[in-house]
C-alpha cells in the first residue's frame, strides 16, 4: 500500500513540474514580447529626440534672425507653468479640504455655488 501513496506524491510532483514548465514558458514568451516593446519605444523615443533637436536648432535660428531672446521665453513660459500648477495645486488642496471638512465655513461659503435644480 506504500507504492501507490508514493506513486500519486511522484504523479503530483509530475503535475506540478509540468505546471510550472507552462508558466515558464508564458513568463518567457511575455518577457520577448516586452523586450521587443521596449526596443521599439527607444527607437521611437531616439526619433523623436532627433527631431525634437532639429526643430530646437531651427527654432533658434529663427528666433536669432528675428532677434528674439529665446532664454528669456522661455524662462516666462516656465514661469507661467510654474503659477498655472501652483494655481491647480491650491483649488485641489481647497477641494481636499472642503471634502475633508477641514475648511473653514467662511472659505467653504466662497467656493459654493448655489443649487439651480429647484427651479430658482
Amino acid at each position: 500500500m506504500g507504492l501507490g501513496s508514493t506513486a500519486k506524491k511522484v504523479q503530483r510532483i509530475a503535475d506540478m513540474a509540468e505546471e510550472l514548465y507552462k508558466r515558464l514558458n508564458e513568463l518567457r514568451d511575455q518577457i520577448k514580447e516586452m523586450q521587443e516593446t521596449v526596443s521599439g519605444t527607444r527607437d521611437r523615443v531616439e526619433a523623436l529626440e532627433a527631431e525634437s533637436a532639429e526643430q530646437r536648432a531651427i527654432l533658434e535660428a529663427l528666433a536669432k534672425e528675428q532677434g528674439i531672446d529665446l532664454d528669456s521665453v522661455t524662462a516666462e513660459a516656465h514661469i507661467a507653468e510654474a503659477e498655472d500648477d501652483s494655481l491647480a495645486g491650491d483649488s485641489a488642496d481647497a477641494a481636499t479640504a472642503a471634502e475633508d471638512g477641514s475648511e473653514t465655513d467662511q472659505s467653504a461659503d466662497s467656493t459654493e455655488t448655489p443649487s439651480t435644480s429647484d427651479g430658482q
